[in-house]
């Protein structure tokens, strides 16, 4: 039988975070429209500009030296993740059945400060895990110039926020041209984020520790940093699944779940562990039919079901296949979830 895989992004599908524009919003005067512009700008980076040796989810890098000029510490970062993990209902239910079934794995973007305290939070394996690594060099300090001029970079930043039309020209000159000419600069070279391309190199690492088929992955991902993973997923055979995604997750990922709680994933997993793909779309087609019979007639346990009816009580969540004449109503009806759960600043952003 082939051995299977469980690979997850972490900020989404298991916790209703995003660590980088909480920190921000907590320690960066209009550190949310500071933070929403450049991850507008990291979307259009990737996706129509296309940028090369850039990759989904840079907005982590890009910000850093904004963290020193703010004075945001390693130790602050730690410390603010610990306090503010908020998790999507049904997590620790989900983790735990997927640790039991088969190999499982986070594959985040985040920063390592805030997958080290969730995985504390969930008794997770931290060696597990694959996320952007992040070292603030406290003892490095920051000159007063280049701190200047990063207080002025901010203020120009909130003002192209506030833009009907931002001026990505001018954030381009500011990320590309002059940041890298400061000394801060040296500090953020070797950060590596762990998104698009970055990801997928993770999973293929994981396929090869491992030493598992690449048509045993399950993939769940819900934005651009998930795109290649996704793909990866698909084209080899695996299960590429939209965990309340947006529209690039979506467009990629063969299977779409919207709900407010992971059992759905929890389904999909305990079938991935003992059945083939297609069987895993069968429950799917016929759960799009009649949820109810398809819980009972597929080969889930009693505790499952009820499990599954008790916390639904009849409005069953979305579990469909995705296809071309679905996909629009899919990606409206997920972004309407994505914000229900995540509030409507995390939700809305990587649209």
């Amino acid at each position: 039988m082939i051995k299977k895989l469980f690979i997850t992004d972490c900020e989404g599908p298991l916790s209703l975070n995003d660590n980088a524009y909480e920190i921000s919003s907590e320690f960066i005067p209009e550190g949310d429209e500071f933070f929403k512009i450049i991850s507008k700008f990291d979307d259009y980076l990737v996706d129509i500009a296309k940028k090369p040796d850039y990759n989904a989810g840079g907005t982590l890098k890009l910000i850093v030296p904004f963290f020193k000029a703010y004075g945001i510490t390693n130790q602050k970062i730690i410390d603010f993740s610990k306090e503010k993990i908020n998790l999507v209902d049904g997590v620790e239910k989900t983790l735990e059945l997927a640790e039991n079934a088969m190999s499982s794995f986070i594959v985040s973007t985040s920063y390592g400060q805030y997958i080290e305290a969730l995985c504390n939070y969930l008794d997770f394996p931290f060696e597990n895990t694959y996320y952007t690594h992040l070292d603030m060099y406290d003892s490095y300090e920051l000159s007063d110039n280049e701190k200047e001029k990063l207080f002025e970079f901010r203020d120009t930043i909130v003002k192209i926020a506030r833009e009907n039309s931002p001026d990505f020209d001018k954030l381009n000159e500011i990320f590309f041209d002059e940041i890298p000419k400061m000394e801060i600069a040296k500090l953020i070279e070797n950060i590596n984020t762990v998104g698009g391309e970055g990801k997928k190199l993770a999973i293929k690492d994981i396929v090869s520790k491992c030493d598992c088929d690449k048509n045993g992955i399950m993939y769940v991902g819900d934005s651009i940093t998930d795109v290649e993973p996704l793909k990866y997923a698909k084209k080899n055979g695996g299960l590429a699944i939209s965990f309340n995604g947006n529209e690039y997750a979506l467009k990629e990922a063969e299977i779409a779940i919207i709900t407010n709680n992971t059992l759905p994933t929890s389904l999909l997993l305990e079938l991935h562990s003992k059945f083939n793909k297609e069987y895993v779309f069968e429950f799917i087609r016929s759960y799009s039919k009649n949820p109810q019979n398809a819980l009972e007639t597929f080969k889930f346990g009693h505790d499952m079901i009820d499990e599954f009816n008790e916390t639904f009580k009849g409005k069953f969540p979305i579990i469909e296949v995705i296809r071309e004449d679905n996909l629009d109503e899919l990606i409206k009806k997920s972004i309407i979830m994505r914000k229900e759960i995540r509030g409507n600043a995390i939700g809305s952003l990587g649209k």
